[in-house]
């Protein structure tokens, strides 16, 4: 994405027409170097509309977000979070890590417009658009080591659901390890990378990835079955104050996990969880599947499946559950 672009499209934000020349000028452009800029704008999965007569026009809004915006909202809790928003990078996660080993402090945030390197669980992409989607990363440190830490990508799950709830989505659930859904179908997820001593500190990464208002580029880009907060009834949510509210439950909550750890959100993941009682295809690194029963979680944060007569403990983050038939 060029600067250039994203400059133009900040100024047509509003969904409304702008002559081109009134919008070359403000960029301090020519006609046509603005009108090459623009064609980089479905790269991002944005639509715009080019009339002669009456200029450019986005085919939806865009809401961008507004550091202003996300402090006001956050309130008090805004002195525990040190936001940087960013117009691209090549993810967030790999933009704070580095932040991170160089002695960031905990609560430090990382949010993008754009990025360019998106990334999911094992290894996959993560597909986002410009405004349809929400990507960020938290950083948090913990007195404690890795090995502690067990369940933190599920509690992480549940303060991120309740922030959904709170900003218009409807029927937002959990998919073990760390999936938000909607319907069975993907809403968001969250990536937790985590480095320091056996006995700690640690210092963990938290990526979490939101679909905001999927357009049809967008979909398009995702392998498996999506859906966005807008379906899920967040018709008048804001990004900005989903950010907002997704920092501070995050904060609150990592407090409560870093006292507690996931046996205090066990009960609230195993009531949210989407998949209990369904039967699933469990899909090893090495690709090898198996079919098995969701039962519950244990207070570890291990997934507890039937498989036959047998009980077994799912706790590889490396490890995939797919529906065995249709929801």
């Amino acid at each position: 994405m060029s600067a250039l672009t994203l400059r133009a499209l900040r100024l047509l934000a509003d969904g409304r027409f702008h002559s081109g020349e009134a919008v070359a000028r403000s960029l301090g452009r020519s006609r046509a170097t603005l009108s090459e800029a623009m064609k980089s704008a479905a790269e991002l999965g944005v639509e715009v509309f080019s009339v002669p007569g009456k200029g450019y026009r986005l085919a939806r809004p865009i809401e961008f977000l507004d550091a202003h915006a996300i402090v006001a909202r956050l309130g008090p809790l805004a002195s525990r979070v040190r936001l940087t928003l960013l117009d691209e990078t090549d993810s967030t996660s790999t933009h704070l890590a580095s932040a991170a080993a160089a002695g960031a402090p905990s609560g430090t945030c990382v949010a993008a417009e754009w990025q360019r390197a998106g990334r999911g669980r094992r290894g996959r992409a993560w597909q986002a658009g410009l405004g349809d989607s929400l990507t960020f990363s938290l950083l948090w440190r913990f007195e404690q080591g890795p090995a502690q830490l067990a369940g933190l990508s599920l509690a992480v799950a549940v303060a991120a659901a309740r922030a959904l709830e709170a900003n218009g989505g409807r029927g937002v659930g959990v998919k073990w390890p760390n999936d938000l859904v909607c319907g069975w179908r993907k809403l968001g997820g969250i990536l937790i990378e985590t480095s320091g001593e056996m006995q700690g500190p640690t210092a963990a990464v938290i990526g979490i990835g939101i679909n905001f208002r999927m357009g049809e580029a967008l979909a398009g880009r995702i392998d498996q079955p999506a859906t966005d907060l807008a379906s899920c009834g967040g018709e008048a949510a804001s990004r900005n104050a989903l950010l907002a509210d997704l920092l501070a439950g995050l904060v609150q909550a990592l407090d409560r996990f870093s006292r507690e750890g996931f046996a205090a959100f066990r009960a609230e993941w195993s009531a949210l969880n989407a998949y209990a009682g369904r039967e699933v295809t469990v899909i090893a690194a090495d690709g090898a599947s198996s079919p098995a029963r969701v039962l519950d979680v244990a207070e570890d944060g291990a997934l507890l499946v039937s498989a036959g007569d047998a009980v077994r403990r799912l706790s590889s983050a490396e490890i995939s559950l797919r529906p065995l038939s249709p929801p």
